[in-house]
């Protein structure tokens, strides 16, 4: 599939048209602020990968996965701000 670079102020500047190309051009385009990659957009309808579907990228015992354990054991056991205040 085509991938396009594009700016954060070009996409601004022609936003409808970029959603046009990718629903209808099956295109990508990946927008960057001074180079740097900060979204794409890609088609709805492009199968969907989760990241518990890539495999091969973490062995199983990497650190990440402790850490990843530690925030979600933490966010049962306390509220998020903005409940908190209900």
């Amino acid at each position: 599939m085509d991938q396009e670079k594009i700016s954060i102020a070009e996409a601004k500047k022609h936003f409808s048209s970029l959603i046009g190309q990718v629903a209808y051009g099956k295109k990508r385009i990946l927008i960057t602020k001074r180079g740097k990659p900060m979204a794409r957009l890609v088609p709805a309808t492009e199968p969907k990968t989760h990241l518990a579907d890539v495999k091969g990228w973490l062995d199983n015992d990497d650190p990440f996965f402790d850490t990843i354990n530690s925030i979600i054991r933490d966010r049962e056991i306390h509220l998020p701000r903005v409940l908190r205040d209900q």
